[in-house]
């Protein structure tokens, strides 16, 4: 399995009686395409940050890629993510004054797979199958459109040829039909680069583009 979790319980430090999630058994294999989805503040952001490392799991058992995440300490989380995971965020988390060929190169530093590393040229073919013109390649990201700064986003996610991509809601901002726009982008790369894929979203109407659709509830215990 990519992905294996057992046992995990989380709650947040501050409201330990209050747990978020409370999952016996989940897990996904190499490949999978899966759509969560949930109502807002349901816990599938901190599913996500669990898978990601972003956040500690302190009670049970989380296999990422045959490695164990609740076993490494944050540095070793965050060195893992940059190297096997890329991640979507709902508001792209883009360094605004930086353009977009600097924002996906700073990401592509972060990486230790040196043997099979993008070239500039690569990031720019990449920025090309994304219909970006090169005369935004750059510009400050504060100064392109939420479509632009979107695909940048991506951009940057798969930059590293990660064998994971989260997204977490990363189409609650756009409107239906810049909704559907991004999905066609995505879906082809990622059949493209063999990509597991985990997204998260509220909105069901995105459920018809993956072959497996779960609701959080079906996940987790602690909703």
């Amino acid at each position: 399995m990519t992905i294996e979790l057992n046992r995990v319980n989380f709650a947040h430090a501050e409201t330990p009686e209050k747990p978020v999630l409370a999952i016996d058994h989940w897990s996904l294999s190499a490949g999978e395409q899966v759509f969560i989805h949930g109502p807002s503040g349901s816990g599938k952001s901190t599913l996500l940050n669990l898978l990601s490392g972003l956040l500690e799991c302190r009670d049970g058992e989380i296999s990422v890629l045959g490695a164990r995440l609740n076993t490494m300490n944050s540095r070793q989380r965050d060195k893992f993510r940059a190297n096997h995971i890329g991640y979507v965020f709902q508001r792209f988390n883009l360094i605004p004054y930086l353009s977009a060929i600097d924002n996906i190169e700073l990401a592509r530093s972060f990486s230790a797979r040196c043997a099979d590393r993008p070239t500039l040229r690569q990031t720019e073919d990449l920025l090309c199958s994304l219909k970006i013109e090169p005369s935004e390649w750059t510009r400050p990201c504060s100064r392109l459109s939420t479509g632009q700064q979107q695909r940048v986003a991506i951009a940057r996610s798969l930059v590293n040829r990660p064998e994971i991509l989260i997204a977490d809601e990363p189409t609650s901002s756009l409107d239906q039909a810049n909704r559907d726009n991004f999905m066609s982008v995505l879906m082809p790369l990622l059949a493209d680069h063999k990509m597991t894929l985990i997204f998260v979203s509220h909105d069901l109407s995105l459920a018809q583009y993956f072959p497996r659709v779960q609701a959080l509830d079906e996940i987790s215990e602690a909703i």
